[in-house]
């Protein structure tokens, strides 16, 4: 791509990821974008076909950028249950490095009635899918190992993912419940632990 054109997309998507991470898509307008991005309102079009279209190059790269933390927890040389903390560190880190993109894939909002808004609905949730079949995976690992009682691990791990994403959104909380980033790690070791290891005394 030429460079100049490169520099206009990648303003484009900086702009519009800040904006959707606060507003939904009907809500916002492509002279509000293109006017924080500092470019021509017809560079939206040019780049990326429509309003929508950005929408999803947005949705697009934080899929990409979150796939690639959750990489870096399943490691092979991990054991499931070293595996489900560091997919709970991993998800914190996402969190920390890249908001926008956490509430966007976190609380994406209603899809809206245009055919964009619920394509990317679907691929947010084959997204939650993929990642939550890695964790369905570490936990029936952990099953066979006998490090893991007999659970539905389906379940489990969209109780797991919906924890996590409860613990984080207190992250940014305007009052006394706000958690700082060491309270929100220990929080979701915590929630990981109730979980894996329940809370009545054996």
């Amino acid at each position: 791509m030429d460079p100049r054109r490169q520099r206009t997309a990648e303003a484009l998507l900086r702009a519009a990821e800040e904006i959707f991470s606060k507003r939904g898509v009907e809500e916002v307008t492509v002279e509000e974008i293109a006017r924080k991005a500092g470019v021509a309102v017809g560079s939206i079009y040019n780049h990326f076909g429509s309003k929508s279209g950005l929408h999803a190059a947005v949705i697009e790269q934080a899929l990409d950028v979150d796939r690639d933390y959750m990489d870096r927890a399943y490691k092979r040389e991990r054991t499931p249950t070293e595996q489900l903390y560091a997919a709970a560190d991993e998800y914190l880190e996402f969190y920390l490095a890249h908001p926008e993109y956490f509430r966007m894939l976190a609380f994406p909002g209603e899809p809206g009635q245009y055919a964009a808004g619920r394509e990317v609905a679907e691929r947010l949730a084959r997204s939650v899918d993929e990642q939550n079949r890695r964790m369905v995976e570490a936990l029936r690992r952990g099953m066979d190992a006998g490090v893991i009682r007999a659970i539905d691990p389906a379940e489990a791990a969209t109780v797991l993912w919906a924890a996590w994403n409860g613990v984080i959104s207190l992250g940014w909380r305007p009052d006394s419940l706000r958690r700082t980033e060491p309270e929100l790690r220990k929080l979701l070791h915590t929630a990981t632990g109730i979980i894996a290891n329940g809370l009545l005394a054996r």
